[in-house]
């Protein structure tokens, strides 16, 4: 990876673990925000709302600087820490992964549990489709039309994602890079107007 990509699952994954009869039920899930992941918690707390424990991490963002983790009433730091263990191993961001606990009746002990949770969402992790994207930044450029060949000409070489564009006397469009290519298509877009005002050929 570098400073402008990251990593992230495509879809929701489930794994799951079992020891001494209690079951663990692990789901991989991606998120953009804090609303997604209270949402996402909500749904699954009521559609396992007879397990003991909904135990949970989430981490949000390319920076990977947003998130947490909750043990739901385990024992402090052996279900939530665990598990975004696994996330921070993997690298991986906009994912929340939660585990349902179904307590079997024998007690795991603070080692056995950091390991079930750690395993579970593991698991999970292991059957998700990870995809790695880029961070990128939109770019506004306004010309009037006779610029636009020179503009369309660095557009096609430079090849960034044309989000919207108006083509009338005066135009305008938006586009998308990844962020360790914008600074040199603004520079060279910035530069487009002033080679014609000389008379001279776009720049290179």
């Amino acid at each position: 990876m570098t400073d402008d990509s990251y990593k992230t699952i495509k879809a929701i994954a489930e794994g799951y673990y079992t020891e001494k009869r209690s079951r663990f039920i692990a789901y991989a899930i991606p998120v953009k925000t804090v609303e997604e992941v209270k949402a996402e918690l909500e749904k699954y707390r009521k559609q396992y709302y007879d397990a003991r424990h909904v135990c949970w991490a989430y981490m949000l963002g390319p920076e990977r600087t947003t998130f947490r983790a909750n043990d739901d009433g385990e024992p402090s730091s052996t279900a939530g820490k665990p598990i975004l263990g696994q996330i921070n191993s993997n690298e991986l961001t906009d994912i929340l992964i939660l585990v349902i606990r179904y307590f079997g009746g024998i007690e795991l002990g603070t080692s056995g549990l950091i390991v079930a949770y750690r395993s579970a969402a593991a698991e999970a992790i292991a059957a998700a489709e990870i995809e790695e994207l880029t961070v990128d930044e939109e770019i506004t450029v306004v010309f009037e039309y006779p610029y636009l060949n020179g503009i369309m000409r660095i557009v096609k070489e430079d090849n960034p994602v044309i989000v919207s564009q108006q083509f009338d006397m005066n135009c305008e469009m938006i586009l998308r890079i990844r962020k360790s290519e914008a600074e040199r298509l603004k520079n060279r877009l910035s530069k487009v107007e002033t080679a014609y005002l000389k008379n001279e050929n776009p720049p290179d």
